[in-house]
């Protein structure tokens, strides 16, 4: 018996040092066994169908929060693997900026090989049967291991597509041990996060006629959701996969992108300037320095040029602060230019933790102002709901918008000396006898009272998105926008 006893024991060592040293399956084999599994061997095509939801990215009432939600119905989704080419196609509820009521939209998302860049493509390749194609096709590596106590395979490859700065991006898939894929992440250029993480989580699998497919999809980007979809079902290999995936009939024909509007200065008073664009600086001369009123919206160029600009309209001074009216990514996707140009970013205290975060992030993809500068952000979040500059030439105050949906920490700028206001987001200017908005317009409102409760009784009202046809506001217009004094 005791003999028995020491054979099996030593039968059981030999078997334990054997499973330990078997060598891990290679890339090759994992990803076969998970396209075996999921059916996607002989998947050329696939329709999505189900519901969903769409957050926009950069525009959180809070900085770092959720992404506003948009509902999807009647989502539908066809990737074409052979052109590669994916269309979707969703119905789908906005709300306006300024608080008016919703009205509906028609989500339409298309990439076709007119679509290279990486940030498109990734439509088509971070699916959990084109992330396979991919890895079988660019050389996977494949690593075991434990996520959140359960054991992986994580495959790697990398694009063909390459980034600005010339490196490929990557693509790292996590697969279960049911050779199911169940999270595929990659990483694109952002102007704010630099090298953005966009992670795409697949769950409650299903089987459609022998191709697996998820019923769960989450997209997250800085952590955030940025799409989600519950999807009841699919089409294997739709015999009008290309009619699917084609342009809308009717569109406008492709064509270059329009051209930047060049950023020019208007002298509103002495010392004080409007550069103009699609968006408007608005710059203020003190004795010794510049100060800026949304000094980096748009994108890197667009900043650079109101450098540029202000340093031609008023030499021989630094521009040492530049406010944000507040964290929206149009109207801060060009800060890179600022900071490396040795601008201080002045913004409420709400959001200084974001974006000293976000604009410290790695930049290896697009290195841009930031990465070339070898500067580091400074970012001044100011206590309290005022900020004032001030010296002998001139006063030139910021105040905190208080009771406003659309984003916290929103400011304002008054030139008590001047009369002159700067704003953004809060009021557009309605076309001359266009009938009083019924609901009135929320932000219009928001904006009233808070002028009044600061007092602030403006001749000109400068508003960053130009207006149409181009003159500045008045009190007037926004009281007559909200049926008083009309």
């Amino acid at each position: 018996m005791r003999r028995t006893g020491i054979a099996v024991f030593i039968v059981a060592v030999f078997a334990a040092l054997s499973a330990q040293a078997a060598p891990a399956p290679s890339a090759r084999a994992v990803v076969a066994a998970a396209a075996k599994a999921m059916g996607a061997d002989g998947l050329n095509a696939v329709t999505m169908y189900g519901s969903g939801a769409n957050y926009g990215l950069g525009q959180s009432p809070h900085a770092g929060g959720p992404w506003p939600r948009s509902n999807l119905s009647d989502y539908k989704r066809t990737v074409d693997f052979t052109q590669p080419a994916t269309r979707a196609t969703a119905v789908t509820w906005l709300g306006t900026v300024q608080g008016g009521p919703p009205a509906r939209g028609d989500f339409n998302q298309l990439v076709t090989p007119a679509n290279p860049a990486w940030a498109q493509q990734l439509e088509i390749w971070t699916t959990p049967w084109g992330f396979l194609k991919g890895a079988a096709r660019y050389d996977a590596v494949s690593t075991p291991r434990v996520v959140n106590g359960r054991p992986m395979q994580v495959v790697t490859w990398m694009t063909p597509q390459k980034s600005a700065s010339g490196l490929s991006y990557k693509v790292v898939g996590y697969i279960g041990p049911q050779n199911l894929v169940e999270r595929v992440d990659t990483w694109v250029e952002n102007p704010i996060f630099g090298d953005l993480r966009v992670e795409r989580d697949y769950s409650d699998y299903r089987d459609a006629d022998g191709v697996k497919f998820p019923m769960t999809i989450v997209e997250t980007r800085d952590g955030q959701r940025t799409f989600e979809a519950q999807l009841l079902g699919i089409v294997a290999n739709p015999a009008n996969a290309a009619q699917l995936t084609a342009p809308p009939a009717g569109g406008p024909p492709a064509g270059p992108p329009p051209a930047a509007q060049a950023a020019t200065a208007e002298k509103l008073a002495d010392g004080v300037w409007r550069i103009k664009g699609a968006y408007v600086t608005l710059a203020v001369e003190f004795a010794d320095y510049i100060v800026l009123f949304e000094p980096g919206p748009q994108n890197e160029a667009r900043g650079q040029a109101v450098i540029a600009e202000v340093k031609r309209a008023i030499p021989g001074k630094p521009i040492r602060y530049g406010v944000i009216s507040h964290h929206h990514f149009d109207h801060t996707s060009g800060l890179a230019a600022d900071v490396a140009a040795g601008v201080t970013i002045v913004t409420p205290a709400v959001n200084k933790a974001f974006f000293e975060r976000a604009l410290n992030q790695p930049r290896t993809l697009a290195p841009d102002a930031i990465t070339r500068s070898g500067k580091r952000p400074v970012i001044e979040g100011f206590a309290g709901d005022k900020r004032v500059f001030q010296d002998a030439t001139r006063t030139f105050e910021i105040h905190v918008v208080k009771g406003l949906p659309h984003a916290d920490g929103m400011v304002i700028g008054w030139l008590p000396k001047e009369k002159i206001a700067v704003f953004a987001d809060l009021f557009t200017q309605p076309p001359a006898a266009a009938p009083v908005p019924d609901p009135p317009v929320v932000s219009t409102q928001v904006f009233l009272a808070n002028l009044e409760r600061l007092k602030i009784e403006p001749e000109r009202l400068i508003s960053v998105h130009i207006p149409n046809p181009d003159r500045p506001a008045t009190m007037q217009d926004i009281r007559a926008s909200l049926g008083r004094g009309r």
